[in-house]
């Protein structure tokens, strides 16, 4: 479990055979749970400098996975006794999002982000994402997107202070991002959607009822 908060910008030393290699001055012990750029992954082997984690081919297949090179964004796993700054993050990336625009503003940079358009739905105005690992709220929603049918827009609104201390200061137009929903809503979306379907399925048709009736 994480909080979104981002401790360290480490660098990736190397990435071959499915090891990630990350340089960083955090203390890792074999085992511990470390968000990179927002995906879980376990430490398999220490370093002086750092450790190494190995992403399994399903997850490389549903993260950006080029942007595990050069620096990325780090975040340990709570603790118990931690402070919850940011939200409940579970780091398991559920859609790959694309920087659609940038646009500075007096006291705020503005990140337009396109996703599936069936993720749209976990997204909630003044509600939580996390980003590349990074804890953010939603600013607004723009779920018909006349470039592209298939994409729905959100909007960030990122703080000067946020701006300067993530990677965010080095985004630009058309990268990709990884994207996870908030946990509870997404529980709440699966949850409606699966008591729909069990509905769907134990209700009669009209030529079902017939049936029924002309048997009496």
């Amino acid at each position: 479990m994480f909080s979104g908060l981002v401790r360290e910008i480490g660098h990736i030393k190397s990435f071959k055979n499915d090891i990630l290699r990350v340089q960083c001055t955090h203390k890792a012990q074999i085992g511990d749970s470390i968000a990179i750029n927002g995906m879980c992954l376990t430490v398999i082997e220490v370093h002086n400098d750092g450790f190494s984690l190995e992403i399994s081919k399903h997850s490389q297949s549903l993260v950006a996975l080029e942007n595990y090179q050069g620096a990325v964004h780090i975040e340990p796993a709570l603790r118990a006794d931690s402070r919850l700054d940011g939200h409940f993050v579970q780091g398991h990336i559920d859609s790959v999002g694309v920087i659609k625009s940038i646009t500075p503003r007096e006291n705020a940079t503005r990140f337009a982000i396109a996703i599936p358009k069936e993720k749209i739905q976990m997204i909630i105005p003044q509600g939580s994402v996390c980003v590349d690992g990074i804890s953010l709220t939603i600013a607004s929603i723009d779920e018909a997107n006349k470039d592209n049918d298939k994409e729905a827009i959100f909007m960030l609104s990122i703080i000067p202070h946020t701006l300067q201390n993530t990677l965010f200061c080095t985004y630009q137009v058309g990268r990709r991002v990884n994207i996870e929903t908030d946990m509870i809503v997404r529980s709440i979306v699966h949850i409606l959607k699966t008591r729909d379907s069990t509905q769907a399925k134990n209700t009669c048709s009209w030529s079902e009822l017939d049936s029924i009736a002309l048997r009496y």
